[in-house]
């Protein structure tokens, strides 16, 4: 296995199953595998240098986001889960703390019910990925039908620290952001943010598991979040205050503390 640097904004990228996988390679010690939300990976977030304190921070963009490439057979998150599973054993990960939020904490679940040989711990933040109401009632608000001011005001405890400004980005950052809404979409929409099998598969899930929730998230009720640890055996629910639907953007010291601690056994938990 090599990581190369290929002076993207992430820094390096590895080639798994012959397709080249970008991401961000920091710290050392103990892995630490996070997977990004549906919006995609921002290398410059503060929370990415508050988890490599605390060991080797590894954090892809997934197929298809980002500067990934996205293989033909790739077409659900079912088929991210096991590419992940791939990805670990070319890096030759160990007892690893998986991190995901939102789209990537149901990539990590995913991951979960297959196979933990790698993994110790696991800490889901804002997950979606089960459906919890009736067939009439839609649990998660249609992120792919709203503006982006209107998503902003839902999805974070404060909307105007998440506008971006288009008519200053690069072209390769407008192309990135509109490959990560259509992969998204490609992953997320049919059947919509779920997986009607994961929910009775989620009692597979033999590691510790912790549920972080952003108090704030207005895409989906605090009861989703419950009820998806509820799922999982002997799962832990935590809040995180002043947080939306993307805790480790909005409140990062905090979300690399639980996260770490959860790790380190903490006897908090």
């Amino acid at each position: 296995m090599s990581v190369a640097d290929d002076g993207a904004a992430a820094g390096a990228s590895i080639l798994v199953n012959g397709s080249k996988l970008e991401l961000i390679d920091r710290g050392r010690g103990r892995p630490i595998l996070f997977l990004h939300p549906h919006i995609g990976l921002e290398p410059s977030a503060p929370v990415f240098d508050r988890l490599a304190s605390g060991g080797r921070l590894i954090a892809p963009s997934h197929p298809g986001f980002g500067r990934s490439e996205l293989p033909a057979t790739i077409t659900t998150v079912d088929d991210l889960a096991y590419f992940y599973l791939d990805a670990m054993d070319e890096l030759d990960l160990e007892q690893t703390l998986v991190i995901g939020v939102s789209l990537g904490a149901w990539i990590a679940a995913a991951i979960a019910i297959k196979s933990t040989a790698r993994m110790s711990r696991l800490v889901l933040a804002n997950p979606v990925g089960i459906k919890v109401g009736d067939r009439e009632t839609r649990d998660i608000l249609d992120v792919f039908a709203m503006l982006e001011d209107e998503f902003n005001e839902k999805a974070f405890a404060d909307p105007a620290a998440a506008r971006r400004d288009y008519r200053a980005m690069s072209e390769d950052e407008l192309r990135i952001a509109a490959r990560n809404r259509e992969s998204a979409a490609r992953f997320a929409w049919s059947p919509y943010m779920h997986d009607p099998k994961l929910r009775d598969r989620l009692h597979r899930i033999a590691i510790p598991t912790l549920v972080l929730w952003g108090a704030s998230d207005r895409l989906i009720e605090e009861s989703y979040g419950r009820a998806f640890c509820a799922a999982v055996p002997g799962a832990k629910f935590e809040r995180i205050e002043g947080a939306g639907h993307f805790p480790h953007l909005e409140r990062p010291k905090l979300f690399a503390e639980q996260a770490l601690a959860f790790a380190a056994l903490n006897s908090r938990y």
